[in-house]
């Protein structure tokens, strides 16, 4: 698929003059939305918070939390790129915000996947049945929002991948992330679970050891999986020539700042 000079124009920018003001406005419906949803009576509200504050792990037992505080602190360093542009500081900050979408996108992408796959099939299994439902606003703040955001902003507004040329062990690099994310999860609710006597979901509780690995080992080899998918969505997109001219701009740069040429 041939890319326009414009696409691929812009696509330069992002990568030599990180002057993102958009990721500024996506900064706002995907960290302020689902806590400013999240407006429940006292009445509803007050066991869950009484029970989650006091416990081991605090509300950091539910990936959701995790994902949505990822989430924020990419498109707060985002925000701060774009604040001091131009300045050395913007680059470095643009080139950490793009590292921390590399893991923020597929948590996301794959909370959506599994809260709304088992919501579908029973509601009980990720809210506990003693607990109020969450207004479908709030849950479409926690639970969709992000994962829409992120995914626009790595297809249309981030490099390829956060440093260029593009890494050629990409697929292990994330595969071997995915997979320690999954399993490090399930390392820190059992932790939780040593001292809480409970599990932030439902389902956890319901699986035996070994159903819980391979629920893990899927989660992980989805995470990689829409990590993949995004990378071809995003040459499917702005086209492999996009990729390849950031790569020759970016080695033009820095041969010209080392006066060495090939």
């Amino acid at each position: 698929m041939r890319v326009s000079k414009n696409i691929a124009d812009r696509k330069n920018s992002l990568t030599d003059n990180p002057n993102v003001m958009v990721s500024t406005i996506l900064f706002l419906p995907s960290s302020l939305l689902p806590s400013s949803l999240l407006l429940l009576p006292p009445h509803q509200s007050s066991k869950l918070t009484k029970q989650k504050n006091e416990s081991f792990g605090w509300h950091l037992q539910f990936l959701t939390i995790i994902g949505l505080s990822i989430s924020t602190l990419c498109f707060a360093v985002g925000l701060f790129a774009d604040i001091t542009n131009p300045s050395p500081l913007s680059r470095t900050l643009f080139t950490a915000k793009n590292y921390l979408l590399l893991v923020a996108a597929p948590i996301e992408l794959t909370i959506s996947i599994l809260y709304w796959g088992l919501r579908t099939i029973d509601i009980a299994l990720v809210v506990p049945p003693d607990l109020p439902l969450p207004p479908l606003p709030t849950d479409i703040g926690f639970h969709l929002v992000p994962a829409v955001v992120l995914s626009l902003d790595a297809v249309l507004l981030s490099p390829p991948w956060p440093t260029s040329p593009v890494n050629t062990q990409a697929p292990l690099l994330t595969l071997g992330l995915s997979t320690g994310i999954a399993f490090g999860y399930w390392w820190w609710i059992e932790l939780c679970y040593s001292h809480n006597g409970f599990y932030p979901y439902p389902l956890f509780g319901l699986l035996s050891t070994v159903q819980r690995i391979g629920l893990f080992a899927v989660s992980g080899a989805t995470m990689w999986a829409v990590g993949g998918g995004l990378r071809v969505l995003y040459a499917w997109v702005n086209g492999f020539e996009t990729v390849e001219a950031m790569e020759k701009t970016k080695r033009a740069r820095n041969m010209g700042e080392g006066g060495k040429w090939e």
